[in-house]
């Protein structure tokens, strides 16, 4: 935790802070603070700083926080993924919220097992959940928004030209593609397939829309290991 991630919830005063759940386990068990000692804090979706602890019991933590630092500025991206594994799906969310993407639509696919979308990983508490990690991982204070579309031809046609208007819209895929383009600051729309990739239809229906394919080399990546490379490859601050 290299952020402790407060809500509007836990002040009882302008600049006090009261924590008694898993924030305050991880404070007092892993941090191993003391009186006076000096924690990195951030308001969700607000802005950063620091808190001193006051006090400290068996089951809470008082701090005086001071927020004075705007959030780290967004990645410039919107990621279109088809709906991963649950197991990977967990990590997945916790990475691009650590690396700064705010805008994720999880999409099916023909290769998406139809029983990904009964996963309890999708229920909001538990996105929530991962988002959070990610934030307080990486330091960032802004939670993304996740978009289920259950129904590929309708989202792909109807939804996504207006999503990727006016940015670079680009497919990670291995095959038949172009090498990956420069690091840039440029809005980009990133469409990332499943466990062996989009089929051929699913990827024409992209480039009718304006997507062009790409391949980060001769090696083919797990996605888990995919995004995070794509991601690192294209921006600049990365």
């Amino acid at each position: 935790m290299n952020l402790v991630l407060l809500n509007e919830s836990d002040f009882t005063s302008t600049d006090r802070v009261t924590l008694t759940d898993r924030r305050f386990h991880h404070i007092k068990n892993v941090h191993k603070v003391s009186l006076g000692d000096t924690l990195r804090v951030g308001l969700l979706d607000g802005f950063l700083g620091e808190a001193v602890v006051e006090a400290i019991s068996e089951h809470e933590v008082l701090l005086r926080v001071n927020l004075t630092e705007p959030p780290v500025p967004a990645l410039p991206a919107t990621l279109i993924l088809a709906l991963p594994r649950p197991k990977m799906l967990k990590r997945i969310l916790e990475t691009v919220a650590a690396m700064g993407v705010k805008e994720i639509y999880l999409i099916n696919s023909y290769r998406v097992d139809k029983s990904y979308w009964s996963t309890p990983w999708l229920k909001p508490e538990k996105v929530d959940e991962l988002f959070r990690l990610g934030l307080e991982q990486s330091g960032d204070t802004r939670l993304p928004k996740l978009h289920l579309r259950k129904r590929f031809k309708p989202f792909v046609e109807d939804e996504l030209p207006a999503i990727a208007a006016d940015t670079r819209a680009l497919i990670a895929h291995p095959y038949n593609a172009s090498t990956c383009p420069a690091a840039t600051d440029e809005p980009t729309t990133l469409a990332i397939g499943p466990e062996g990739g989009f089929i051929a239809y699913e990827v024409e229906k992209l480039e009718a829309i304006g997507f062009t394919t790409f391949h980060l080399g001769r090696r083919i990546l797990r996605v888990e290991t995919a995004i995070p490379a794509t991601l690192s490859r294209l921006f600049p601050a990365y």
